[in-house]
């Protein structure tokens, strides 16, 4: 009777020792944090808008920052190299000696912005030589351009290209030949603006 009395209590033991294992799904839906790749396209898109600011020729704003408050007077901002690099700055200033000539050739539907931020002949009729030779100069400052901005900020260029040419193509001017992306299709169409 010893025996069986050990030999259930050991099972006993081994039922009730054993470790189970239940798998349930969350209550919550699990959360994902992005707020790191936000700031960092937060500092692409000022970047851009210093660089444009340039180009366009508005000189009140040529900085990252907020111009409303005096507080930039008195405290450096926390942004890491506010000012562009010497590379950046000569191509955009060759940019902004091109920019009322590219912003007449698209208003006229002559060239457009397509959706990797670079210009595109779009009337060959209307474009000759001169319109190639200024069109291929400004798409190898505006790559210069890209490349530096993602190097600076630890991203492509293909994710710079995108949220630059959103920013060019806003403020092209009405008539200007724009690559957007079509829904629908699920491919890229010229619009005109």
């Amino acid at each position: 009777m010893k025996r069986f009395l050990v030999i259930v209590v050991c099972a006993v033991l081994f039922y009730f020792g054993c470790a189970r294992v239940q798998v349930e799904a969350p209550k919550e839906p699990i959360k994902v944090d992005i707020s790191m790749r936000l700031d960092i396209y937060q500092h692409v898109i000022q970047d851009i808008d210093a660089i444009e600011n340039l180009v366009s020729g508005d000189p009140a704003k040529t900085g990252p920052g907020d111009d409303s408050s005096f507080l930039p007077l008195f405290v450096k901002s926390a942004y890491a190299q506010d000012e562009l690099s010497q590379e950046v700055e000569q191509a955009a200033l060759r940019r902004r000696e091109r920019y009322n000539q590219i912003t007449a050739w698209g208003a006229q539907g002559i060239i457009g912005e397509n959706h990797r931020g670079l210009l595109e002949i779009r009337d060959r009729a209307k474009g000759g030589t001169a319109v190639q030779n200024v069109v291929q100069e400004e798409n190898q400052d505006r790559m210069s351009i890209y490349g530096s901005i993602a190097e600076k900020n630890g991203i492509t260029v293909q994710e710079v290209q995108s949220i630059y040419s959103q920013k060019l193509q806003e403020k092209v001017p009405g008539g200007t030949p724009i690559e957007v992306y079509n829904k629908t299709t699920g491919g890229y169409e010229w619009r005109v603006r």
